[in-house]
């Protein structure tokens, strides 16, 4: 399906043909310039390319007994739907570990698809183990309990720079990772899936003697 209308390109489709780096041109082919945070956010688990839409937790630091500890961190757990990215807007803060197996295994059964982390997470050989996909800033073997805690649930977050809002869609994979808002979300699935064929008949071309010249000169893309 070379041509099809954005309604009709499910996630799945999207997770077999598109990623970050083509993602990334067709938002800056409209404007979006500042769609994926310049801060470094490893691949801490998995490099396969991971699509989904946000579930947003804020997250802030802290320096006294918690009197009622994951509160909220269970409810954003619970609360997780399927085709669903968790993500973790900490402030880059390496207090301690916030994203672990326990929380994985918990939301991978709720059918999430992955998690972005920009703080330490922990337990990563077994977050490989069960080929979670995480994204994070580092480790940290700290537990968050009386170190940070999440301060509100399913609200526009900030990383590095970039708003992540509930419901927007997100790519990431080993290049990095882009978020695309919901009003553009069509546009901008139909312009990425358009270009990635286009390269596809690129690459082909070079591959049968086209020089890049030629080939650029043809298509018009690189």
């Amino acid at each position: 399906m070379n041509n099809p209308t954005p309604e009709t390109i499910t996630l799945d489709m999207m997770r077999e043909s598109l990623y970050s780096a083509i993602v990334c041109d067709a938002l800056d082919s409209i404007g979006l310039t500042n769609q994926s945070p310049r801060k470094e956010l490893f691949p801490m688990t998995v490099e396969d390319v991971v699509v989904g839409r946000c579930k947003t937790s804020l997250w802030a630091d802290m320096y006294h007994a918690d009197p009622s500890p994951y509160e909220l961190e269970l409810k954003g757990v619970d609360s997780i739907n399927a085709d669903e990215i968790f993500i973790a807007a900490a402030s880059g803060s390496m207090r301690s570990g916030i994203w672990g197996e326990l929380l994985s295994t918990a939301v991978k059964h709720r059918g999430c698809c992955g998690a972005i982390i920009d703080g330490a997470v922990r337990d990563v050989r077994q977050m490989r183990e069960m080929s979670f996909p995480v994204w994070a800033v580092g480790t940290s073997p700290y537990d968050s309990k009386d170190r940070q805690r999440i301060i509100d649930l399913d609200i526009p977050v900030e990383i590095g720079g970039v708003v992540f809002s509930p419901g927007d869609l997100v790519i990431a994979d080993v290049d990095g990772i882009v978020v695309v808002p919901q009003e553009v979300e069509d546009k901008v699935i139909r312009l990425a899936w358009q270009k990635v064929h286009e390269e596809n008949t690129f690459r082909d071309s070079i591959k049968a003697g086209m020089s890049a010249t030629e080939a650029f000169a043809k298509y018009g893309i690189l």
